[in-house]
């Protein structure tokens, strides 16, 4: 028995300093045409009705980077959220920001709360943005909530207290640029995700892509532990 096209969507959206490379380019152009890549796989997984996308956008370990690269994937950030609100708007796409976003920069902070709040009153497709975010620190954070509230733990609770809390968990979990690891995404979440990974640099990551992605996923047989 096939499954269902997927509900919720996660995308590790990898190997843009790779392509830039690749053309002798700064890893920074690499970044920027990602970022065009972004609202392009936005609009076709909403008009294909996953209900929820998620996408990988800067980790916690990204810090690392040069700061050079640091400082233009942040212009390349605050540029694409204030640019792009409309489009979504306009697509009924609701905007979440998953992470831990102290870190960030006031002007980078507020931009990200502009896209939330005037998008919380849209009712199609969810797009959860992972930024400074990582499993592992998501999950100690979740765990200091659930301590200071006295709260039981069970999974129930820890599901509710992570910041995907309000949506449901990814059926299909992608990763670009041919790395085939979670590098620390959704470790909870993830834990019966389909997996799928591909060669292909997220610059060069198409409408196409994204349905054949989804393909596969509908000859995969999910099972959960059971054996039917």
């Amino acid at each position: 028995m096939k499954t269902n096209k997927p509900a919720h969507i996660a995308i590790i959206m990898d190997g843009n300093g790779r392509w830039a490379k690749k053309r002798g380019l700064p890893r920074v152009l690499g970044h920027r045409e990602g970022m065009k890549r972004v609202i392009d796989i936005v609009r076709h997984a909403s008009h294909a009705d996953i209900q929820v996308l998620t996408l990988y956008a800067f980790s916690t370990e990204n810090w690392k980077r040069p700061t050079d690269e640091v400082e233009g994937l942040m212009r390349l950030l605050l540029y694409y959220v204030e640019t792009q609100l409309t489009e979504l708007i306009k697509e009924n796409v609701r905007v979440r920001i998953i992470g831990e976003q102290s870190a960030f920069s006031p002007e980078v902070k507020e931009a990200l709360e502009r896209s939330v709040n005037k998008t919380k009153h849209l009712n199609g497709m969810i797009l959860q943005l992972a930024l400074n975010y990582g499993g592992r620190d998501e999950l100690v954070r979740a765990f200091r909530r659930l301590q200071a509230n006295g709260s039981e733990i069970n999974e129930s609770a820890i599901s509710s207290a992570l910041d995907t809390g309000e949506v449901p968990d990814p059926d299909l979990l992608i990763r670009t640029g041919g790395e085939m690891r979670l590098s620390n995404f959704l470790l909870y979440q993830a834990a019966y995700a389909e997996l799928y990974f591909t060669e292909t640099y997220w610059p060069d990551f198409h409408a196409s892509s994204l349905d054949a992605a989804i393909e596969e996923f509908s000859r995969r047989h999910r099972r959960f532990g059971d054996v039917k």
